[in-house]
């Protein structure tokens, strides 16, 4: 399996991440001061977390120089140092979780592993930039940061930039770490539907199995059907299956009887062509007219 691109993006800028944290730290370039009244116009002092170096065009750098403001005790410069340190030991604690989740001369990757070092290096990341934004705020506040007074200048110098940028590989690292966790709760979600459930079943509201009274029905209608014979309920109790659902219940069978009555009137019709036949029988005399002539 190749390796995801999200963690060989993340492998490339959390390493790189470290490094320019490692210098911004070390270096002694957060702060410049310069256009000291007593001493030449190119001389310029640089603060860092750890030490102050001094400048001049004609002369080589020389650090190690006194803390005349006492700048090393201001609140910044203290959580700066406490903070980017703890920033160094979790991006080596990200980056170690990283190796052993991508495993690239594997052929499949720990994914729940690389998405826990992608966390612990977004954390790293907002521990550098903390104290980066931080410092960088009181920057020309000479109460909180001291400094000589005007005409004497503060900037930012380059260690306060590199902090700012390995802070954002880191985050930019630890968060393409973390998406590998998509893929782990992709299966492991895939495994949890398709596991068995671990107990019995609730039945829910449309599983409701309802026993419904069998209604009297004549045994002609009941136990025959369609000339079959049907054992009666005492014979097939024992196997019968459970309903599903609920049956509807059959109402009893009715009798249908005709309100008029199909005889009546049969008597008088009767009666009459009964006379009708007996006159056509009767022997006809020239002194009565008959039925013939008529």
């Amino acid at each position: 399996m190749r390796t995801p691109v999200v963690m060989t993006l993340g492998m490339v800028l959390a390493p790189c991440g470290l490094l320019l944290n490692l210098i911004s730290t070390l270096a002694p370039g957060w702060r410049l001061v310069k256009g000291f009244l007593d001493q030449p116009v190119d001389v310029v002092l640089y603060q860092g977390l750890w030490d102050i170096c001094r400048e001049q065009s004609s002369r080589e750098r020389e650090c190690g120089q006194p803390d005349q403001w006492r700048y090393f005790e201001a609140q910044p410069v203290l959580v700066a140092r406490g903070l980017m340190i703890t920033s160094l030991a979790t991006t080596a604690v990200g980056l170690l979780l990283a190796s052993l989740g991508v495993r690239c001369w594997q052929e499949e990757p720990q994914f729940l592993l690389a998405g826990l070092s992608g966390v612990v290096l977004f954390a790293a990341g907002l521990f550098s930039l903390i104290p980066v934004s931080w410092y960088n705020h009181f920057l020309g506040d000479r109460d909180v940061l001291p400094a000589p007074a005007q005409p004497v200048t503060v900037e930012v110098s380059y260690s306060l930039v590199l902090g700012y940028l390995a802070s954002c590989l880191l985050l930019l690292g630890g968060f393409s770490l973390a998406l590998s966790f998509a893929p782990w709760c992709e299966e492991h979600c895939h495994s949890c539907r398709k596991a068995p459930p671990a107990g019995p079943r609730r039945s829910s509201i449309s599983t409701v199995y309802v026993d419904w009274p069998e209604p009297t029905l004549t045994p002609a209608i009941k136990y025959y059907s369609e000339g079959q014979h049907r054992p009666p309920p005492t014979e097939y109790g024992a196997t019968r299956k459970p309903k599903v659902g609920f049956p509807m219940p059959q109402p009893p069978p009715k009798a249908y009887t005709n309100p008029v009555d199909v005889l009546d009137g049969e008597g008088g019709k009767a009666a009459t062509s009964q006379g009708a036949s007996s006159r056509s029988t009767r022997p006809c005399h020239s002194s009565l007219p008959c039925d013939s002539d008529l």
